[in-house]
């Protein structure tokens, strides 16, 4: 599974996952700090991002993710 943390989120959390066979990358890593969400959400896609762990729980009303995967 291939997960992306927020930047909203602390980084230190990534290490909870370090023994885990679970891909995970913070926005920093990819290089996508202060992408708005709408687009973040096209290059989860496009990157084949399984989750995307995020604080911010107005997403489901500013954004269509009726036609995400």
């Amino acid at each position: 599974m291939k997960i992306l943390i927020d930047e909203n989120i602390d980084i230190r959390f990534k290490n909870l996952f370090s023994n885990s066979s679970y891909e995970v990358y913070t926005v920093r890593d990819m290089q996508w700090n202060g992408i708005k969400n709408g687009t973040l959400l096209g290059l989860l896609k496009e990157h084949s991002f399984n989750c995307w762990i995020v604080v911010d729980k107005n997403i489901p009303y500013q954004q269509n993710i009726s036609k995400l995967p």
